[in-house]
Order: structure tokens, then C-alpha cells, then sequence
């Protein structure tokens, strides 16, 4: 029986790691692990998503047992990029579709790397690798996934140095942004070469660490065409621009609630899943549309006006779920 939608979700899990085994100089308890994979399975039985990007997968296992307990993922793929070097946490992709293709990222491309007034910037890596994966929906139409950790909003101050310094603390804020930059740049060249002259679809999501309005984000997305200029010089840009879903569920509804993390009294939103032309409605060559974006972060609660804590299994972040409608339908059984 064919089915016309499917949902794509992201999820970041929040230092996800086998029990006794160390991440971050920490360790899981038995007790601890057992609760935590019981509320992510509980989770993805409840958004129910065909594709869900994961964000802090210390070891594999662990997301393997996740999707066992989930119950609904027999037959799904489980991919798993590759830790950085410092040992950090990964990025994972869960697909009920078939993959064609996939591979994990590290290195910036080459013509991605920045240079200041003739100095080049000394970051050439992601600090955590970018999974991309081509996943076929049906036998005439595939879809190309990223799934990224950037680097998040916390200082990066050198070993030893106070980090309530107000002029060590800015100077660290200021080296995370610049990372995050460069890597927000670099991931855009890589969706260039997958968008660019295609009508493939693409879809890239995960923890980007910033607003959707951000220079960063911005840089991911890319420009949408000034309404002046000529069609020609539009639909170059429409091919390669991106559209967050949380800007397309804004203009759908009558009020915006969208917000995956509190830090200090500040709801941010730090999560997205981004579409290209391909699943916009607006777009007469559209293979689908965003129909409806949900936001799962009832868990979440604001330390400054609560003794409240969010419990150690559960995740410090609300999860997005997008629920694309197909212009055909998938074949197969749901």
C-alpha cells in the first residue's frame, strides 16, 4: 500500500554511552543507561519518524539498543560517523528507506577554507564529522541527507584560564563562534555540490548550535533572491537555497512556539531540519511540501525559575519533527 508523507526528525541525545564507559572523564551508570534508553525509545515510538539524525552517539551500541528498545525500526538502517579525534561525540542517521549511498566528512573541502586579508584561518576540520547519506523513498525519487553537530555556543577557552573572567570568557566566545563559522561554511560547499543544477532533493539537519536568524545559519541557507531580480537569476538561487521548517511552520500558523533548549532563562533554537525547493509548496516543480513541523520539548524546564532539573537520561534539547506530504506516493508497507 503506498503512503504519501514521511517524517524526518532530529534528535540530539545528550551524551548517549554505554554504561562504565568513559565520555567526557564521566561514566554511565547501569541504572542511568537503562532509564535513558527506555525515554529515547519512548520518544521515537511517540514521533514515530521514517528519518531521525542523531547528535552525541559516543558508542554505537548504545543507538543500536535505542532502536531495539523502540520496537518499530526492524528493518531500519543504522548509520554512524566516525568520533573526532578529541573523542567527542557523533553524529547517526536511522532510515527506514533503503541506502544508497553514504559517507562521513571530516575535512573542510578545500576551497572552502577561509583566509583573513591573506592569512589563512587555521581550521580545516568539523569538530565533529558530518554523516551524508543518499536514501532512495521509491524507485524514481532519492534523497540526499546531512546530518551535523556544529560546534556549540560554550567558550573555548585554553586549559587553566578563569572562565568567569569577563575578558577571558568573551575572547572564548568569540574562538566558538569563529569554529562554528568555518564550519557552517564549510558544510554549505558540501550542499552546494549536492544542490546545484539537480532536482534531487536535500534535506540537512541537526544540532547547528544557533538561532535560525544567526550569521550562521544564514550561511547554511544561503541567500534568497532579491525580488527584483530578473527570473533567470532567481531560479539559480532558489536551486541552492535552502528553507528552514521552522520559518515554514511560522507562516502556516497563527502563533510561534519554537524553541529546542534553555540556557540561563534564554529559549533558544539550536535544532533544525532544513528543505530544499524540491519539498517547498510554493515551488510549481515541488516532489512534496512541508505539511506540519512539531516540536517535542515539554521536558524541558527553565532552571532559573524552577528547582526542577532536567533527570540525567533525558536530553537537554526538544527534538523537531517535519512531516513532509509527497506529490506520488511510496510504495511498501507502513
Amino acid at each position: 500500500m503506498a503512503r504519501k508523507f514521511f517524517k524526518v526528525a532530529t534528535f540530539n541525545l545528550l551524551n548517549l554511552a554505554m554504561p562504565g564507559q568513559p565520555y567526557y572523564n564521566l561514566t554511565c551508570d547501569e541504572a542511568t543507561y537503562k532509564r535513558k534508553v527506555e525515554w529515547i525509545s519512548a520518544h521515537l515510538r511517540y514521533m514515530n519518524p521514517d528519518i531521525v539524525g542523531f547528535q552525541e552517539v559516543f558508542h554505537p551500541e548504545a543507538l543500536e539498543e535505542v532502536i531495539t528498545a523502540a520496537t518499530t525500526y526492524q528493518n531500519a538502517n543504522i548509520l554512524v560517523a566516525d568520533r573526532p579525534e578529541d573523542g567527542g561525540p557523533s553524529v547517526a542517521l536511522v532510515s527506514r528507506f533503503p541506502v544508497s549511498d553514504m559517507d562521513v566528512i571530516a575535512d573542510f573541502p578545500e576551497q572552502a577554507l577561509l583566509e583573513i586579508d591573506g592569512m589563512n584561518v587555521p581550521i580545516k576540520k568539523f569538530s565533529r564529522p558530518v554523516l551524508r547519506a543518499k536514501l532512495r523513498l521509491s524507485d524514481e525519487l532519492s534523497v540526499t541527507v546531512y546530518v551535523a553537530h556544529l560546534k556549540s555556543k560554550r567558550p573555548k577557552l585554553p586549559d587553566g584560564t578563569n572562565q568567569h573572567d569577563p575578558r577571558v570568557r568573551s575572547m572564548g566566545e568569540a574562538r566558538s563562534l569563529i569554529v562554528r563559522a568555518a564550519e557552517a561554511t564549510a558544510l554549505r560547499h558540501l550542499l552546494l555540490d549536492t544542490l546545484e543544477g539537480t532536482t534531487y532533493p536535500v534535506i540537512a539537519m541537526g544540532d547547528l548550535n544557533d538561532d535560525g536568524e544567526s550569521v550562521t545559519s544564514r550561511i547554511l541557507v544561503g541567500e534568497e533572491p532579491w525580488r527584483n531580480l530578473k527570473l533567470h537569476d532567481k531560479q539559480r538561487l532558489w536551486d541552492v537555497h535552502l528553507y528552514n521548517v521552522k520559518d515554514i511552520q511560522a507562516r502556516q500558523s497563527y502563533r510561534d512556539v519554537y524553541y529546542t533548549h534553555i540556557h540561563n532563562g534564554h529559549y533558544d533554537s539550536l535544532d533544525h531540519i532544513l528543505v530544499s525547493q524540491e519539498f517547498v509548496r510554493q515551488n510549481p516543480q515541488r516532489l512534496g511540501y512541508v505539511e506540519y513541523v512539531r516540536v517535542f520539548n515539554d521536558h524541558l524546564i527553565d532552571e532559573t525559575l524552577s528547582d526542577d532539573r532536567v533527570p540525567r537520561w533525558a536530553s537537554d534539547h526538544g527534538q523537531v519533527v517535519a512531516t513532509i506530504q509527497l506529490e506520488r506516493g511510496i510504495p511498501g508497507e507502513w
